[in-house]
């Protein structure tokens, strides 16, 4: 299954607790359909200390989401669009639909 978010790719949630907020994507899960946006979905993880004298902690750790969840803000218009894919030669590349500036 291939996903037409990749890494690095800013996008917003459409759906859950984070609607409407954006986000980096840190990481595709292509598998599960899922992606990992930083600093969005944060679920709280306690670390235990692991040597004598060291205290532990409680940190915030991203989740993933589901990929229907989110949607890709194109670079150039900056709005969230859907993803379509043009043909050069041997290569392909991902567009916008709202504006048609590559991605």
């Amino acid at each position: 299954m291939t996903l037409n978010i990749k890494k690095g790719d800013t996008v917003i949630i459409r759906k859950g607790k984070d609607k409407g907020k954006t986000g980096k994507v840190i990481k595709v899960l292509p598998k599960e359909n899922r992606v990992v946006v930083e600093g969005l979905n944060l679920v709280k993880k306690i670390k235990r200390a692991k040597k004598v004298g060291e205290k532990g902690e409680i940190v915030e750790v991203p989740r993933p989401i589901s990929r229907a969840n989110v949607m890709l803000i194109c670079p150039s218009c900056k709005k969230p669009t859907k993803i379509g894919v043009i043909k050069e030669g041997d290569k392909k590349f991902r567009k916008c639909k709202k504006c048609g500036a590559k991605i």
